[in-house]
């Protein structure tokens, strides 16, 4: 392929794409995650062959001396490794400014990284998959869920929709996501789609105040399935008692600890 003359891919690289198209968009820290490499350091070299290569896109979050470089993958490395290009339409090099698709982006990737790329902290808690999506998960529904994650431990499948909320939707919205994500749990398409018979639906906000603003709008309508988080809670505990319900003000471990 043209341009990768001058490079030997290594597996991890190949594995490394395949990651960051389904990250869609990846910060260096986010990257020394997912691929492993010991150092930024490392992580920077490798980037650097890889851009030049043609295998990824690199872009700029921010201006002046606070710009950090983030990247995708190019449809030259989508194609080597047989994955959909799923990452942001930007120009190579563009410097991206209150881009709210990335910040999002970035946000979720971070709770991808605590929850598959981190041990569990809980004996017999082992994960099982992610899933990202591009269109509604029940024809009917319009509901397009920012993530869906499954662990396996010793009481079952522990399954929920990840919903990751930077404060830019109105709390109508948030109405509306309820209501369809009442109607997935009772209408049997989460059986019959996702082979589980219940789910939770986390929401990680970005703060406190984001956080009991949603919980409130949730609870006017439900008291069931949902849970929340602040984004800083999840993608550092997430496996701790940090998780509260939609009333009350006890937080609870998403997981059932045996005796």
């Amino acid at each position: 392929m043209a341009g990768t003359e001058r490079m030997i891919l290594q597996p991890r690289d190949r594995e490394f794409l395949r990651e960051l198209s389904v990250l869609r968009v990846a910060d260096r820290e986010q990257i020394r995650v997912v691929a492993g490499f010991g150092s930024i350091t490392r992580a920077n070299a490798r980037l650097l062959k890889l851009t030049r290569a043609g295998l990824l896109r690199r872009f700029f979050l921010g201006s002046g001396g606070g710009r950090k470089a983030i990247y995708a993958v190019s449809e030259k490395g989508a194609q080597l490794v047989d994955v959909p290009l799923r990452g942001p339409r930007r120009p190579q090099g563009a410097m991206l400014v209150a881009d709210t698709f990335v910040e999002h982006q970035l946000a979720l990737n971070s709770i991808y990284c605590a929850v598959k790329l981190v041990k569990a902290p809980l004996e017999g808690i082992t994960f099982h998959r992610w899933m990202a999506f591009y269109e509604s998960v029940a024809p009917e529904l319009r509901l397009i869920p920012d993530g869906y994650i499954e662990f396996v431990g010793p009481t079952g499948t522990t399954a929920a929709f990840i919903e990751v909320d930077l404060g830019t939707e109105g709390l109508s919205i948030w109405k509306e996501k309820t209501r369809k994500y009442l109607q997935l749990a009772l209408s049997g398409a989460f059986l019959c789609t996702f082979g589980q018979d219940r789910f939770r639906v986390l929401v990680i906000a970005h703060s406190e105040r984001r956080l009991q603003s949603i919980r409130k709008t949730v609870a006017a309508t439900t008291e069931k399935i949902f849970r929340f988080a602040t984004l800083e809670d999840a993608r550092n505990r997430f496996f701790a008692p940090v998780w509260l319900r939609p009333v009350g003000n006890q937080p609870e471990s998403l997981f059932e600890q045996q005796p």
